[in-house]
């Protein structure tokens, strides 16, 4: 273990370690006004596409501009926001799904019975996820009444307020005008709970016939729902937290099919592991398509690339010529 002993440097500071580092600037006052918006700790990461590797003072390759630092940032941060934009649909869809099975099968409290899960899932924590969020929508929504009761006006308008503070979420709202059940129902459950959450929900459904009823809305088999799930769970906090996505390699690799009865790229059907964002960016588009036939997604991934001509690819796991695969079905 050593001392960290790292100098503080301002932005001046930061340019010319740059330039000694052997970085090309050609505008001095642009670069300043990225590092000013852009840190220069969350740059690096994108910095060592462009360094020598291992070097101990991190030098840039010869030609290196800063022009390019922004562009591969600028890249990155779109593409973690149509990773977005596709990830928030399917996430809205799974709960739908989960809802509208569960519910008719197993009734309107159908989480409440611990039967309907395996033994390894954490029922309890469940059951107490969802009273803490109750509880602390109760005492937010009786807090706004004692403000509500304060105020220089009559009963009724008193009366009109609360009705409608309380309707500001159904977490607040079952509470206050149920007594029985104790919790609020599935389909208001389903909508507390975080991706994450839903992921090991999902995971943890005891019936093999619900997890395959509820897969087969995606077209796919359970034990592929159940990975993806968790996989988009890591890359969605990874875009929710502004984090480097174009080069990863990826923790949590989803298992994929090594034959299917859908429509599946082949190169992701060949033999060894695929640990880049281009399994991810199948996985999300197959996923589109499901819940939303008409999208366009893949269109826009497709202009995104074709935007940044100079990116590298391969880096990302994308196979040559990888949109002429019938899986995409791009057509102009």
């Amino acid at each position: 273990m050593r001392v960290f002993g790292k100098p503080v440097i301002d932005i001046t500071a930061q340019i010319e370690l740059l330039k000694q580092r052997g970085l090309q600037i050609q505008d001095e006052a642009r670069a300043r006004y990225f590092l000013q918006a852009v840190s220069f700790f969350r740059l690096t990461p994108y910095m060592r596409t462009f360094q020598h590797a291992d070097a101990q003072d991190h030098p840039f390759r010869k030609g290196s501009e800063f022009r390019e630092l922004t562009t591969l940032y600028e890249f990155d941060r779109r593409l973690r926001l149509l990773a977005m934009d596709a990830i928030e649909r399917v996430e809205v869809a799974v709960r739908s799904l989960i809802s509208n099975h569960m519910g008719p099968t197993h009734g309107g409290h159908w989480y409440m019975e611990v039967r309907l899960f395996q033994h390894t899932y954490d029922h309890a924590r469940l059951m107490e996820t969802i009273r803490t969020k109750q509880n602390t929508a109760k005492r937010d929504y009786e807090k706004e009444c004692q403000r509500i009761d304060r105020l220089q006006t009559d009963t009724r308008r008193k009366d009109h307020l609360k009705r409608q503070r309380a309707k500001e979420s159904y977490a607040r709202h079952y509470p206050v005008t149920y007594d029985q059940s104790s919790l609020m129902p599935g389909w208001a459950m389903l909508e507390e709970l975080t991706l994450g959450d839903l992921s090991h929900l999902y995971k943890g459904l005891a019936r093999d016939a619900d997890k395959k009823a509820i897969a087969k809305y995606l077209a796919l088999p359970a034990p592929l729902l159940q990975s993806w799930l968790h996989t988009l769970t890591t890359i969605r906090n990874i875009c929710a937290h502004h984090a480097r996505l174009w080069n990863r390699e990826l923790g949590i690799r989803p298992e994929l099919p090594k034959k299917t009865s859908f429509q599946w790229p082949q190169a992701l059907l060949q033999q060894g592991q695929h640990p880049r964002i281009f399994s991810v960016l199948c996985i999300l588009k197959h996923l589109m398509h499901q819940v939303s036939p008409h999208t366009h997604w893949d269109r826009r991934l497709l202009e995104l690339m074709q935007e940044f001509p100079s990116l590298n690819q391969r880096a990302m796991g994308f196979p040559q010529e990888w949109h002429q695969d019938p899986f995409w079905q791009i057509t102009e």
